[in-house]
């Protein structure tokens, strides 16, 4: 007889939760301070005998949150999906910003399913959930570890109910589909805190929504988190350390900029130092740093914002991103007049930054008087080390990574331990340039990438040597690595 599981409003208010079953035997988990009394009513509900754990606070809200967050019920949710009922009524109801999904009452199938979604996605550590309509039917892709994996097929006249419903939980106009919308979810899953953004765009077949999962969880990592080798934390260290200048963390949409940036932040965020950001948007709220959202309907642009936050009297100026010429004009004369400035730009590595603000017609003299640190970054996948295997590099592996015939590197194969991707998380691959005097009198001087290049990387690991590195540890493989390399490269030591 199958056990009957615990709602969980009566769980989480009352302080048990259901850990195992094992030969007819349950195991209970109890909060402590939890009203014993209530033991009846959980024998009276379960129906069956059952073993008591205590568990404190913290590890009562992890048991909480791993029991009813995934439960794998999306997919049954779908399938249950009747677009035939009086679900589009139940559209309209609003949502509290701060709701518990695993709490809700609702058993509308649209709102269930989204549920559903959500909470698998947090659980699984998924960055992105992609909502697809097509002519066939309605897609749900989610991101993990950076690459894409369809999760659910469902009927294409599913696509208008969920469609909505994820646009009332983001406060956004249901009514129009003909342009894009952003928004957000603020949510708690299980305890959990976490942000959802919403995008919203329209296409032939309906509206495709992206929804990226920020997990505040991650707001906080610091420096020391981050992977980066001891010459790139360094690197970063001592840019950090100075009065002023501009730090420049650079590299494509995805790769963990703002991440390093709130790592950056949460190492100067010691109470002496008035520390101002401009963002767009603002993904993690940090304690005791003045964050401004960024938005161009009321005119205020990065320009605008980094202009008015100057005023205020900032030690520290975070710029969400450097896009054009009058947004760098001013983040270089705020170096120029005692502010340290960190900020993203998107070029491929660390010197193409440099090549980029010069064409943003900074000129040389500015830029190499201002200019602290540059890092650029990628993620690759990181392989299980509990299933990964050594096999020898073929002649191409070995041709494009630089390494000798027969090297051995390791291969992902795929366990139960990493739901047989061959993949857990990802790492960090790094380079780092500290702006020395040789050069700054080449930026001042107009000299060509390679000669800056040839310098920089003298004594620093550049992103193919890091990444090379990375393979031959057996963090990664030799196809992740070649994916973030540049091909003119490889001839670079490693």
């Amino acid at each position: 007889m199958p056990i009957v599981d615990l709602p969980y409003a009566f769980a989480r208010k009352h302080g048990f939760v259901l850990l195992s079953e094992e030969n007819g035997r349950i195991a209970v988990a109890m909060r402590s301070g939890a009203d014993p009394v209530m033991l009846l009513e959980v024998r009276r509900y379960l129906n069956m005998p059952f073993d008591v754990q205590m568990a404190d606070d913290k590890q009562f809200d992890a048991y909480l949150s791993d029991h009813y967050a995934m439960d794998g019920s999306a997919a049954a949710m779908a399938d249950a999906f009747d677009p035939d009922g009086d679900n589009r009524d139940l559209l309209t109801a609003d949502l509290p910003t701060a709701d518990d999904l695993l709490d809700s009452a609702d058993d509308a199938p649209a709102i269930r399913l989204i549920n559903g979604i959500i909470a698998e996605a947090v659980r699984q550590g998924v960055s992105d959930i992609h909502i697809e309509p097509y002519e066939t039917g309605l897609v749900v892709r989610m991101r993990v570890d950076g690459v894409l994996q369809e999760r659910l097929r469902m009927p294409p006249h599913v696509a208008p109910v969920v469609v909505s419903r994820i646009k009332v939980m983001a406060r956004l106009d249901i009514a129009e589909r003909r342009i894009p919308q952003d928004g957000r979810i603020g949510i708690t899953l299980g305890g959990k805190l976490v942000d959802v953004r919403v995008s919203t765009l329209p296409s032939s077949a309906g509206e495709r929504v992206v929804m990226r999962i920020l997990d505040k969880d991650n707001s906080f990592i610091s420096l020391d988190l981050l992977g980066m080798s001891d010459n790139a934390r360094q690197v970063m260290a001592e840019a950090l350390a100075e009065p002023n200048g501009i730090i420049l963390v650079t590299g494509p949409t995805g790769s963990g900029k703002t991440t390093t940036l709130y790592a950056g932040l949460k190492e100067l965020n010691d109470g002496t130092r008035n520390i101002l950001t401009v963002e767009d948007p603002v993904e993690y709220a940090v304690e005791g740093v003045g964050q401004t959202q960024v938005n161009a309907k009321v005119g205020m642009t990065f320009a605008a914002g980094l202009r008015a936050i100057l005023r205020q009297d900032p030690d520290v100026v975070m710029v969400g991103e450097i896009r054009d010429r009058e947004t760098a004009e001013i983040a270089v004369q705020a170096a120029l007049t005692g502010h340290l400035v960190l900020s993203t730009v998107h070029t491929n590595d660390a010197i193409g930054a440099i090549t980029r603000m010069r064409d943003m017609k900074i000129e040389p003299f500015l830029l190499a008087s201002t200019l602290r640190a540059v890092i650029a970054q990628r993620l690759v996948r990181r392989l299980c080390q509990s299933c990964r295997e050594p096999v020898q590099a073929d002649g191409s592996v070995a041709s494009l990574l630089g390494f000798d015939k027969g090297t051995i590197v390791y291969q992902a194969k795929g366990c139960e331990a990493c739901k047989n991707t061959g993949y857990q998380g990802r790492i960090g691959v790094f380079e780092a340039i500290r702006i020395d005097d040789t050069i700054r009198k080449l930026i001042n001087s107009g000299g060509d990438e390679s000669l800056i290049a040839r310098h920089a990387f003298m004594n620093q690991p550049s992103l193919n040597s890091a990444a090379r590195k990375l393979v031959r540890a057996g963090e990664t493989t030799p196809e992740e690595a070649v994916r973030i390399s540049r091909r003119e490269s490889v001839d670079e030591n490693g």
